[in-house]
């Protein structure tokens, strides 16, 4: 069965992310435990975690993925941010212990002056100091590569699931793909683009999907979200994906803008439209 869904939100409380994901028509999806760019952390009241979990049992939606905030960096040479990212980031993996939601998602974040390897090596250890709980699988998520951020390419991705202690995944999002160089928008391109993330990191490691076009062209390391089909990316490449054998398994997770008209439940009807067995 096809697993697609999108980013919804808690707003007034975490079960009505479920809801939002039923008006849809979604059946996974993924959420924010708070604001991305605060670092404050409420837990949800037993109450909202319970009703989370059984509309997400009755309305049969999952997986479940949590987003860190935006203002983790793992890669950071500074101690006072490194600290807030790792305090940060057990927030979040506690959180889906508690939610019972098998999956963190994380940017590795900018080097700012470190290098590449630097920034690499101090992702990797940032992450190793996180108690990850049974149940929770922690993914890193390619980037598309403005300025020093890391996890563009894929040997980005390989060095830290290498160095780091943890069994991490990966969550690889489309536009951030197609951004940082990685042609999506033909047939050719995918096929060739997933054989080289399974020669690179392995396709076992690729846990999930953001399902995201793109408003600009391929290596202009330039992330900005369109609708399925209707950017740069088109339905060619969102077609050969959703259909490959390699990974068609996989859950979707959409992070579409809401304009012209169109909404999350129009992409997710797009998604199906491009699927074979929908």
């Amino acid at each position: 069965m096809l697993r697609v869904g999108a980013h919804t939100s808690i707003s007034g409380g975490v079960q009505n992310a479920v809801e939002a994901q039923v008006d849809i028509g979604g059946n996974c999806g993924q959420i924010f435990t708070h604001s991305p760019q605060v670092w404050k952390h409420t837990p949800a009241d037993d109450e909202d975690v319970e009703a989370f979990q059984s509309l997400s049992e009755r309305h049969d939606i999952g997986p479940w993925m949590i987003h860190a905030s935006y203002l983790v960096n793992l890669c950071t040479p500074k101690d006072d941010l490194r600290e807030k990212s790792v305090t940060s980031m057990q927030q979040e993996l506690d959180a889906a212990e508690r939610l019972d939601v098998p999956y963190v998602n994380v940017h590795l974040g900018a080097h700012t002056g470190a290098g590449v390897d630097g920034g690499l090596a101090n992702a990797a250890s940032a992450l190793d100091e996180l108690v990850v709980p049974e149940g929770v699988t922690l993914l890193v998520e390619s980037d598309a590569g403005s300025g020093t951020k890391l996890g563009g390419q894929f040997e980005h991705l390989a060095q830290v699931l290498d160095d780091c202690s943890h069994d991490l995944e990966v969550c690889v999002d489309t536009a951030h793909a197609f951004a940082a160089g990685y042609d999506l928008s033909t047939a050719k391109g995918v096929k060739d683009t997933l054989t080289e993330f399974d020669d690179v990191v392995g396709l076992d490691h690729l846990q999930f999907f953001h399902l995201n076009d793109s408003k600009h062209g391929c290596g202009t390391n330039k992330d900005e979200h369109a609708h399925i089909g209707e950017g740069e990316i088109g339905s060619e490449g969102f077609e050969t994906l959703l259909n490959d054998p390699r990974v068609r398994d996989r859950p979707f997770v959409l992070e579409t803008p809401t304009e012209d008209g169109k909404s999350y439940a129009w992409n997710v009807d797009r998604v199906r439209e491009l699927r074979d067995d929908e």
